[in-house]
């Protein structure tokens, strides 16, 4: 990244829901603590099993939800302090969002057109009708939706899924964002078509210089489109760091159980099946510990009462786990084999790389 000050970041940002009632009423810990950024020009993939607190996240940085606790900072500027309706309709022209089904997200009873031509009117006044419909047909022909005056005029059900998916793209490039949440934008579609989505992602990286932050929990798509990689567990983040390394080299034991799901020929990286015992994650009113402690083959007495904390293990990789910060690296997902070098906490309320 070229510039020193990412585009957005969140210190310690938790979102927990009251769920039950009278002598039964809970606290759903959806996201806890958790500090991320995200650069310029970059994709960040946000990986972990359903559960995990990966779109709540989402949900948080679209004001969807309002956190419980923590601050997004968005260039630089705290979200908290964006209260007036000009404000947040520059904030969500600025970071639109993609969602997983690309059916449900588009009126069906509409034209392809009304929901772009609409999202112009409301975040891009500015612009006359004749230019709204301009603008509409070059987004449309920048994500491959061509020919874009064809496509404009259809109606959702005469799309594929892949089209349709591309229609969330256009709709969130037409308002010139800086970052896209793509929430799960490609779990809905054929494995055929996966990859188009990916290289398009890619594509607006590196043609429109948006950034964006790909949730999903195929970590497989992970490697192939993303800068850097976040693994959450349990509302919590596990590791962090570039993708590569987080992927050559994973020092979560969660991490390492995702990663044995993944057929990869080109390495001997395989976690056997007995590395999960199956237990769901636990954060309804969650006691101190490692949340992963009922599933990790690896786990020490410090698992169970000690809450560990993002730990820089290597420049720019992260991971919290007693484990892998005692200095000891886990092989296949089981057996710790040699020390590694020594760990450095990161601070905490400040950006974990």
């Amino acid at each position: 990244m070229t510039d020193p000050q990412p585009l957005l970041r969140t210190e310690r940002l938790s979102k927990q829901f009251r769920i039950g009632g009278g002598l039964a009423r809970k606290t759903l810990h959806a996201v806890d603590d958790v500090s991320l950024e995200i650069g310029h020009r970059e994709i960040v993939a946000l990986a972990g099993e359903s559960g995990s607190g990966k779109s709540t996240i989402a949900r948080l940085l679209a004001r969807i939800h309002q956190p419980s606790s923590g601050e997004i900072y968005f260039d630089g500027r705290p979200l908290s302090g964006v209260r007036s309706r000009k404000d947040v309709l520059a904030y969500r022209a600025d970071v639109p969002m993609v969602f997983q089904d690309p059916f449900s997200s588009i009126n069906p009873v509409f034209r392809v057109s009304h929901g772009v031509l609409r999202s112009l009117k409301l975040h891009r006044p500015e612009l006359s009708k004749a230019q709204r419909m301009a603008e509409a047909l070059r987004v449309f022909e920048i994500v491959g939706l061509t020919p874009a005056a064809d496509v404009l005029n259809r109606f959702p059900h005469e799309l594929s899924g892949g089209q349709r998916q591309r229609v969330g793209f256009a709709q969130a490039l037409a308002m010139r964002p800086k970052l896209i949440l793509a929430d799960e934008p490609v779990s809905m579609l054929d494995v055929s078509i996966r990859i188009g989505l990916l290289n398009l992602m890619a594509d607006l990286r590196d043609s429109q210089g948006v950034s964006i932050l790909y949730i999903t929990h195929d970590i497989a798509s992970a490697r192939y489109v993303a800068d850097r990689l976040i693994v959450m567990y349990a509302g919590q983040i596990a590791e962090s760091g570039p993708v590569e390394e987080v992927l050559a080299s994973p020092r979560h034991p969660y991490t390492q159980l995702l990663l044995s799901a993944v057929p990869d020929p080109s390495t001997d990286f395989a976690a056997g099946a007995s590395a999960d015992t199956g237990e769901p994650p636990r954060v309804i009113d969650p006691t101190p510990g490692c949340r992963f402690r009922w599933r990790c083959p690896v786990a020490v007495d410090a698992c169970n009462s000690v809450t560990p904390v993002l730990v820089e293990l290597s420049p720019g990789h992260d991971a919290a786990c007693h484990v892998a910060q005692s200095g000891v690296v886990l092989a296949q997902g089981t057996a710790p084999v040699a020390p590694a070098g020594p760990a450095r906490e990161t601070t905490p309320g400040t950006p974990n790389r």
